[in-house]
């Protein structure tokens, strides 16, 4: 457990700005998405829910989505040393200010309080877990796009670090997504702690802000003194509210696991793309969509040679890419398991110099010799996790030293496949552990390119 104290000087805001936090890829959900989902929201004490999801939470208001607030404790305990007013009084005045700050959410009377102890809640996780699952069952809806929300598991403070595990361990047991939001993390930590890293962020429209605003002033036990006496002095500072004035909000994000049932392999990939492809010239509008071209453009723009010997596209689809990709290659080979897709892409390329297109379903059909160039686009997520691993194997044991190898992949669920995007590019980083010479993120995908060692660099 981390040891602080809320009059420490802490990290400063300006640290944080400094830091590259505001660079943190954004939440891969957009408005349609968090306007379908359930959520449920989990605070120790009054005032966690806003300083850490006050923002997002108005926005679920406002959407629309259906959110229940699962308030942990009164915050009695905030002034232990207070020689004005007792735990019960500030029990009683806390439990205002909280639903104060719903009512300026939009979340008037849409949250349960569950009269746990304040500073004992490491021993009631049981309670909490179950008063989560409850919540989870009677929300409306379908038990899909459930979403848990709560402190993180590792702020520092005893109390938001037992809420966040017992959120989580529900979360896990379900196949729920999971917001977890810091808050004493901000005060504590510093950038060099690189766990941030990881995390997402989701922008507040004007609106949010100002709601945000409006709740946080509601909770004056903890803004302002209690009274000019010792014991009685304002709990947050001026400098600790500072991190949560931000125009967005920071998470750690855990998508929710695949749904139970039977998920496609790559054994599946001929007949499941033959399918796509039959039914559809461009099955995922590949020559049309601004969307996609854009990021074709993106995709081009961040290979790090202006040319290369010999590429490798695996998953070609119709041969979009490819036909970009094959001006900056002498020689490149595109490959697809759906043998329609083949034959589009075929068609597309038959005027394209140094460029061969051929069925294959890989890691298992391997093509011959070496490369200096591999692009993995909008692939790796339907293959199953022993597939991908043979998949790096692959790249590895064919990559030529300081050759590129290219990674793109849509950030969201795919339904009836076990990875998502996000998943995919962690993995790679894993397994081989190859400098990384790019790396862009949005909502929507992320892009990245490694660099396999030069051993003539000594790398």
């Amino acid at each position: 457990m981390v040891t602080f104290s809320h009059a420490d000087q802490g990290t400063s805001e300006e640290a944080w700005n400094r830091s590259g936090l505001a660079a943190v890829p954004e939440l891969p959900l957009d408005a349609a998405e968090l306007a379908r989902m359930r959520f449920v929201v989990l605070a120790a004490h009054p005032d966690d829910e806003t300083l850490g999801a006050g923002g997002l939470m108005a926005s679920l208001a406002a959407l629309g989505a259906t959110v229940e607030v699962l308030l942990c404790t009164a915050g009695e305990g905030s002034h232990p040393e207070s020689p004005t007013t007792t735990p019960s009084q500030l029990a009683a005045v806390r439990l205002g200010e909280f639903s104060a700050a719903m009512d300026a959410l939009g979340l008037a009377d849409r949250w349960t309080f569950l009269g746990l102890p304040d500073r004992g809640l490491g021993g009631h996780a049981e309670a909490i877990a179950g008063a989560a699952r409850d919540a989870g069952r009677r929300l409306p809806g379908s038990p899909d796009g459930l979403v848990f929300v709560a402190p993180h598991r590792a702020d520092g403070h005893g109390d938001h670090e037992a809420v966040g595990a017992a959120a989580a361990e529900v979360a896990r047991e379900g196949g729920h997504a999971l917001l977890e939001y810091p808050i004493w993390f901000w005060h504590w930590a510093t950038p060099q702690d690189q766990d941030w890293q990881q995390w997402v962020r989701f922008h507040l429209a004007h609106s949010a802000r100002t709601a945000k605003e409006r709740a946080m002033a509601e909770h004056t036990t903890q803004v302002q003194p209690l009274s000019p006496q010792p014991g009685d002095e304002t709990l947050l500072s001026g400098a600790f509210l500072e991190h949560f004035s931000r125009g967005y909000e920071v998470f750690a994000w855990t998508p929710a696991a695949p749904p139970p049932g039977p998920l496609h392999s790559s054994s599946d990939a001929e007949v499941v793309f033959d399918g796509v492809h039959a039914g559809h010239e461009d099955p995922w509008d590949y020559a049309t969509s601004w969307y996609e071209r854009r990021k074709r453009a993106l995709t081009l723009a961040a290979l790090p040679g202006e040319s290369y010997e010999r590429g490798l596209e695996v998953g070609c689809s119709i041969g979009t890419l490819t036909a970009e990709l094959a001006p900056r290659c002498r020689n490149l080979l595109a490959v697809d398991a759906s043998g329609t897709a083949v034959q589009r892409a075929s068609r597309r390329l038959e005027d394209e110099p140094g460029v061969q297109v051929e069925q294959r379903v890989l890691p298992g059909a391997w093509p011959e010799g070496t490369f200096d160039l591999v692009v993995v686009s909008e692939v790796g997520y339907y293959l199953a996790p022993n597939e991908l691993a043979r998949l790096w194997d692959r790249v590895e044991a064919t990559l030529e030293p300081g050759g590129t190898l290219l990674l793109c992949h849509w950030r969201h669920p795919i339904t009836g496949w076990e990875l998502d995007g996000d998943t995919v590019h962690t993995l790679a980083r894993q397994r081989l552990r190859w400098r990384t010479a790019g790396l862009y993120q949005e909502r929507d995908f992320v892009l990245e390119v490694l660099v396999s060692p030069d051993s003539r660099a000594g790398e």
